[in-house]
Formats: C-alpha cells, structure tokens, sequence
C-alpha cells in the first residue's frame, strides 16, 4: 500500500503543490474575469451611447466613454413619446402577468405533483403538447377572442391570457414533485389544515425558489413581450416600452441616441429586480440540478 501511495504521488507531481494550485486558481479566476467582462461590456456600451448623438453613435472608431448629449437625448426621447406612461404600461403588464401567473400556475402543479385524479396523465400530456405549438400560429385565435371580448386596446388583453400557461404549470410540478414529500401533505391534514391550507401555508414556502424563477422569467417576458402589444394595443399612450422605441424608428431618420437611452431606461427595472431574485433563482437551479 505504501508502494502504491508513493507511485501516486510520482505520477501526480503537482498534488500537495502550492505553487501548481496557486497558477491553476489564477488561471480560473482570470477567464471567469475575462467572460464577466465580456457579458458586461454590452450593458457599458449601451449606456456610453444614450450619451452621444446619432453622428457620434456612428463615427469611427465609435465611442467609448461619456458624451454630452444625455440631455438633448432625453428632451427628444419625452417630446416624441409618453415614456414614462410607457414605462408603467409596462410594469403594469408585467407585475399583473407575475402575480397571477405565480399563483395560478404553482396551484395547477401542486394538483398534478400531490393528487391522483381521473384523467390525470391525459391532462398533464395535453399541457406539455401545448408547448409544443408555436406562438405564432396562436395570433389569429388570439385576436378573435381579444376582439370578442372587447378587450382590445386594453392591458388586460396582455397579461389575462397567459396567466395559467403550460410552462409555468410544468415548471412547479416538477419543483413541487422534487421538493415536497407526499407525507407532508397527510401530516398537514392530521393536523386539521384544509387542502387549500396545505398549499398556502405549507407548500409554498418550502418552494420559493422556484417560484422566485418562474416570476422572474415571467417578469422578463412579458417585459419585453413585443407580438402581443402590437397586435392590441392602439396608440402611443397605451404602447409598452418595447412597441414604443419601435416606434421611434422611422424609415428614413431615427435618432438613436434617443433611441438607446429609452433602452438603457428601460433595462434598469430588470436589472433591479435580477439583483433581488437572483439568490433564490440560483438556489432553485441549484435545488433542481442537485435533484435531477
């Protein structure tokens, strides 16, 4: 065994090596440095150019540090456009289509995690075939109905649709399914709590991190939901942020400093929430990865 050990340690020089682990962390941290860099730089350079002018924007070599022209691309951005009336269209849509959706869909896959019910696979095979069909092929039935029901030009049209979907439904019975034991729920109604009790009191707390991931994905997706407003919504006051900085964009002239400012305004919502979800999201991916 002894023999054995010291051939080990012959074929593996650099094991118990300060020096071999110190260059091989060193080199870790400088690519993890060399890729933040790259996935920040996108960001920086946005709001480099919400501060120079559309000839700036495109001189060569293009700018790479703070121009004076924040302001005058803020007076164009308000004088074209109700922005902040789109920005709260927005978080309105948004913060509408995260609640509800959070909600309804952690109800539907805590039923099909911890109930046997008649037609229970039929109906969790019909979910996942949902996701299969491709929005666009939804746009015309979308409409008709949106149309049926009067709602065009509303918000509700927006986020009401959506706050029962197939992804969200599947995502929470997984989580539920990996997370909460099925003698939880018998111990919970031993105890006198009603099913909805369970739910409520029990189960959603033990699942937070994937409900912080599903509101967080629902969030930025609606966010930044482009083919849904374009196609109900009428007019500049009810246009969300991305409709409306589309429509700054003319066939001729567009100016893009105003253009890129309302972008950079409009990512910082985002990034403000990211910053807060961010732990629980890692924790449920962690939680899921762990668990298979």
């Amino acid at each position: 065994m002894a023999s054995q050990l010291m051939n080990t340690r012959e074929t593996n020089p650099t094991d118990g090596n300060p020096t071999g682990a110190g260059i091989r962390k060193g080199l870790l941290l400088a690519g993890l440095l060399l890729l933040a860099l790259l996935t920040f730089f996108p960001f920086y350079w946005m709001m480099i150019l919400a501060t120079h002018s559309r000839d700036t924007i495109f001189s060569a070599p293009p700018p790479l540090w703070i121009g004076d022209d924040l302001a005058r691309n803020y007076r164009a951005l308000l004088d074209t456009l109700p922005f902040w009336r789109n920005i709260w269209n927005s978080v309105y849509i948004a913060v509408m289509a995260t609640v509800t959706t959070v909600f309804f869909c952690s109800l539907g896959g805590f039923g099909f995690a911890m109930y046997e019910f008649r037609w229970k696979n039929g109906l969790f095979t019909f979910v996942l075939v949902s996701l299969m069909i491709p929005q666009l092929l939804n746009i015309i039935p979308y409409y008709l109905i949106i149309d049926f029901l009067d709602w065009l030009n509303t918000p509700r049209a927006i986020w009401f649709p959506g706050m029962a979907n197939a992804f969200g439904i599947f995502l929470m019975r997984q989580y539920i399914a990996s997370t909460i034991p099925k003698d939880l729920l018998d111990a919970s109604r031993i105890d006198g709590a009603s099913e909805f009790r369970i739910y409520w009191s029990v189960v959603l707390p033990l699942v937070r991190p994937g409900l912080a991931t599903l509101a967080l994905l629902t969030f930025i997706s609606q966010w930044n939901n482009f083919l849904g407003p374009l196609v109900i919504l009428r007019g500049r006051d009810a246009f969300t942020v991305p409709l409306a900085l589309r429509s700054l964009q003319g066939l001729v002239n567009t100016d893009w400093g105003a253009v890129i400012l309302g972008t950079a305004l409009a990512v910082l919502p985002l990034l403000v929430l990211f910053a807060f979800a961010s732990r629980q999201v890692i924790e449920g991916l962690v939680a899921g990865s762990v668990k298979g």
